[in-house]
Formats: C-alpha cells, structure tokens, sequence
C-alpha cells in the first residue's frame, strides 16, 4: 500500500510538471507572437520641415492611428530636402512591409511634369488623405493691407519690391504665386524656402518676406497675434476653419490652387497590411475627435481614403501636366 501511495505521489508530480512546461513553451509559440501592425515601429516620413500644415497633419493621423491599432508604435520622422523629393523617394523604396509609410504631397504630380524625378503617384498604395488644403494669400501684419484689393493696389504701387515666401521654383505656392502676379498683373520679388511652410511661416518672424500664398493652417497662431493677416482663399467654397475668409471666387477672380498630403507606402505593400491601415484610417476619420484636433490646428479634416486618394492624383497629374508642359 505504501509502495503504491508513493507511485501515485511520483506520478502525479511528473504530470505536474508536464503541465508546467507545456504552459512556459506555449507562451513562446510562434502564433503568440506579436503580429501587424503591432510587430515592430512604423516609421513615417514627413517630407516636410516641423511645424508645417504636412508635419501637423501627419502627426495627428499618427497619433489616433496608434490609438486605434492597439500595440502600434508610429514614429514621425522629418526629411524636408529636395523640396520633399528626398522623402518620398525613400519612402518609394522602402521594404514594403508596412513599416515604412509616409506622406506624399502635391509636387509627387508635379516634380515629374518639370523633369526633376521619375518618381510618380502610381509609385505608391494609398491610406488616406487628412488634408487638402487652398492656398490663402497671408501678408504680414505691417502692411497697410485689409483685403485683398487693398492688397493688390499696394503690389501695384511696389512693382517687385514685394517679397513673397514659397517652398521652392515650381512648388504648388510658387505656381499660386505666378498665377496670382498673371492675374492682377502685379510682380513680386519671389523667395524661396525649399523646406516648405513652417520655414515661409519663421520668415515672417524675422521680416524676411512681406506676403505668401500657403497652407493657412501654419500661421493661424500669427494671425491671431496680429503677426500677419489672412486676406483670401484660392478655393471654391469658405473654408471651414476660417469661415470669415472670403474665397477669390466671391471677388470676382475664380483662381483654384489645391495642396495636398496623403499618408502613403510603398506600392508592393501585402494588401492584408494596406487592408489594416485603410480601415483604421475610415474608422478615426469619422470621428468626431479627428475633426477636433484638425480644426484646432486651423485644418479643415477632409476622409479621402484609398481609391479616392489616387482619383484625386490623378486629375491634378492630368491638370499639371498641361500647366507645366515645356
């Protein structure tokens, strides 16, 4: 009897620890481990400097995406070089695994047009656009200027002493520039800033340049200081976030000039993993807090998604490729 108790004993202990192994091996099974988006950081590149309308939009699609993706890790990254060229260049040939997104901007259907890349917008897979952007005549809060006529006289009365800021030599502000000069027949003493707004936008500060035609988004705190004033947008309808704005069109000058920034990555991206990111960028974009954090930043939140976005590409491309064509 007691020789059997003992076997009982022994043999419960070694079941036991079967029990025990098995539960430590099972914690380290190949299918407990993490999986996309939430096995490794997701590097973001900003082809823009900080601090601009691109970098605002971006970090707070970065923000809510990590919060909605549980067990994601976003990380901005700012690579502003060549006009943003540099960026989404690195961005196109990136491994295409989903750890690498980024954001494209306008001058993706642009810069082509112009001979400076043969990098195009069918280059990439879309997820998003959380913004699209007018641009909107901004003066400094020196000048003696309160609408836009006021404006135009005074460009008038200085043929060419007027600086004005742009991202660049055929940047989409440099061409609302050049087709505002056309338009009025005023002439301006361009400057440009290749990292984009938020250096047109310190600029400012420094009393660099006199006027630009941008992204409002970056100088909403300016205009609230008085620093500058925002006298007209180039688009079709008021803008959402600056509903006292008049649009050109009411003024009698129906001029259009879009900007755009569109969370992107690269084309060979597996499209389960471009399935996981579009539907949590449909999901963010239809909230109410999306909306909020975009119009606290002056930035009426658009939901482009996916297809929509490439649309979009696609008739600026046609449209550019007419306006820069040699």
């Amino acid at each position: 009897m007691k020789r059997l108790l003992t076997s009982l004993l022994i043999i419960t202990a070694m079941l036991l620890g079967v029990a025990g192994c098995g539960s430590s091996n099972t914690e380290k099974l190949p299918g407990k481990e993490a999986s996309y988006p939430a096995d490794g950081d997701i590097t973001v590149i900003i082809p823009r400097a900080a601090g601009g309308g691109t970098d605002t939009s971006a970090r707070i699609l970065c923000s809510l995406l990590q919060k909605e993706l549980k067990g994601s890790r976003f990380v901005p990254v700012n690579k502003p070089a060549g006009g943003g060229l540099t960026g989404m260049t690195e961005l196109a040939k990136a491994k295409p695994d989903g750890h690498t997104l980024g954001m494209v901007t306008v001058e993706l259907v642009m810069f082509p047009h112009q001979g400076k890349t043969t990098l195009t917008y069918k280059d990439f897979v879309y997820i998003c656009a959380p913004v699209v952007t007018s641009a909107a005549l901004i003066v400094s809060g020196e000048l003696p200027c309160y609408t836009v006529p006021e404006f135009v006289k005074y460009a008038k009365a200085n043929p060419g002493k007027i600086r004005i800021g742009n991202a660049g030599t055929g940047s989409v502000w440099h061409i609302a520039a050049l087709n505002f000069e056309k338009e009025f027949g005023v002439k301006f003493k361009h400057v440009p800033y290749p990292k984009g707004t938020a250096d047109i936008s310190a600029a400012f500060a420094g009393k660099h340049i006199d006027v630009t035609l941008a992204d409002p988004a970056a100088f909403k705190d300016k205009a609230a200081k008085g620093a500058v004033k925002i006298l007209g947008v180039m688009t079709e309808t008021r803008s959402v976030a600056l509903p006292d704005i008049p649009t050109f069109r009411e003024l009698g000058h129906p001029m259009t000039v879009r900007a755009w920034a569109v969370l992107a990555a690269p084309k060979d991206l597996p499209k389960e993993r471009l399935a996981i990111l579009r539907n949590a960028a449909e999901k963010i974009g239809a909230s109410r807090k999306y909306k909020e954090k975009f119009r606290k930043e002056g930035i009426d939140p658009v939901t482009f998604s996916g297809e929509a976005c490439e649309a979009m590409m696609a008739k600026d491309d046609a449209m550019y490729a007419k306006i820069l064509k040699p």
